[in-house]
């Protein structure tokens, strides 16, 4: 029998290669997956990903591309990613439906949500409002994923499905000092700090709440939902796990055994929104999933990090590169 080919975006990003686990490859011993990053195809160009899409022939997309990062790198190119995340996500869906793809699987974010949001974020209220100012680019790129979803089913039939998915963690994760999100780049700054015996800033005062969740959790969600979910709803997917940006940088410092009096919080530097958790009501209702705790997901990680650390490209902070896309 003809093992179902399921194409996955994205695959040198934290999510997408925890699916290349070989544990996990294991256990779906019944698909093959294919591995997509920019070295295979530039997805912005919608002739280019028609023609690979043509010659792959996959039964199944999971769409993790993206180009994406911290407050720095999406305040500074504002365009650069809306721009590019619309291109990829319609030349995936275009190429899909050309070619009949029996699923597509869409990848949004609670970044995406309106700044004045009432928490937990309902789905229903993705497009109530204006997103953060110094976020609106990639935002508006991922909020377009939703009525895309229902125009696509609706005129073409097609099976596809988006999942809002929080801040995400784990191995292989951007740590790039230059343009990383919070809980990485604060592993590579302790790391530093520690390494060089200096102090340790961090914006703000570390009370606001993050909610986040371990990439392999997340991709365990993700093949539920290609297998179990179809409608023209996105949906929050989520563990729930909510913590404060202090207590996530003080577990950083018990794993790395850097001193916690030697952080200064610059509250006077206050960015970012107090608390985004998401609203898993719906999701919880089709789904019991058993998640990773926290702590051993952020062991694992920084772990990771200190055993890479030697990885030029995991060391140094770059400009994006605006002809490559992870």
């Amino acid at each position: 029998m003809r093992k179902k080919k399921i194409v996955v975006t994205g695959s040198s990003g934290v999510l997408g290669s925890s699916f290349k686990k070989k544990a996990f490859l294991r256990k779906n011993k019944n698909y093959k997956f294919i591995f997509l990053n920019s070295k295979n195809v530039d997805l912005r160009s919608q002739k280019k990903t028609l023609l690979y899409f043509k010659k792959i022939n996959p039964d199944f997309i999971i769409h993790l591309a993206a180009v994406s990062g911290g407050i720095g790198l999406s305040s500074q190119y504002q365009a650069t990613l809306l721009r590019d995340n619309i291109l990829m996500a319609f030349n995936i869906l275009e190429a899909a439906r050309s070619i009949n793809v029996k699923k597509i699987v869409m990848t949004l974010t609670t970044g995406m949500y309106p700044e004045k949001a009432k928490t937990p974020y309902k789905e229903k209220n993705i497009h109530d409002g204006y997103p953060l100012l110094n976020n609106y680019g990639s935002s508006f790129a991922k909020r377009i994923i939703d009525p895309a979803i229902k125009a696509y089913r609706s005129q073409y039939g097609m099976d596809v499905i988006g999942l809002i998915v929080p801040g995400i963690f784990g191995e292989n994760d951007n740590f790039n000092l230059s343009h990383a999100p919070m809980l990485p780049a604060n592993i590579h700054k302790i790391f530093l700090a520690k390494k060089s015996n200096m102090k340790l800033r961090v914006w703000g005062d570390g009370s606001p709440l993050r909610e986040y969740i371990f990439s392999e959790d997340l991709r365990d969600i993700f093949m539920w939902a290609l297998k179990k979910y179809s409608s023209p709803d996105c949906l929050n997917v989520s563990s729930g796990q909510e913590y404060s940006i202090k207590s996530i940088i003080f577990k950083i410092c018990d794993i790395l055994k850097f001193n916690k009096k030697n952080i200064i919080f610059e509250k006077k530097d206050d960015r970012g929104i107090k608390r985004k958790n998401s609203d898993i009501k719906k999701f919880k209702k089709l789904v019991k999933m058993k998640f990773t705790p926290f702590d051993e997901a952020l062991q694992k990680t920084v772990i990771w990090f200190i055993n890479n650390f030697q990885n030029k490209t995991l060391r140094l902070g770059n400009k994006i590169n605006e002809k490559k896309i992870r």
